[in-house]
């Protein structure tokens, strides 16, 4: 997580941002609208990557944590209305 993340309210593990997930929101200009996501979906997003055991799965959800915020209103495969 960001530190300008308040993380304050999450009860669950909070997860340190790695430099592959930032570099990839960094690429694809999305940044910001992944700032724009709740502090939970931050987190749950960065802890799903993280514990991949192969690259190959990390980088499939890198790709969708991706695709997702891009689209917007999807979260985990699931609809969201933020």
């Amino acid at each position: 997580m960001d530190k300008e993340v308040d993380t304050s309210r999450l009860k669950r593990d909070v997860y340190e941002m790695p430099a592959d997930v930032r570099d990839a929101l960094q690429s694809r200009g999305l940044t910001e609208l992944y700032r724009q996501r709740p502090a939970y979906q931050q987190n749950d997003y960065v802890g799903w990557i993280t514990r991949a055991k192969l690259a190959a799965t990390r980088q499939k959800r890198i790709a969708q944590m991706l695709d997702e915020i891009e689209a917007g209103r999807v979260y985990m495969k699931m609809k969201w209305n933020g």
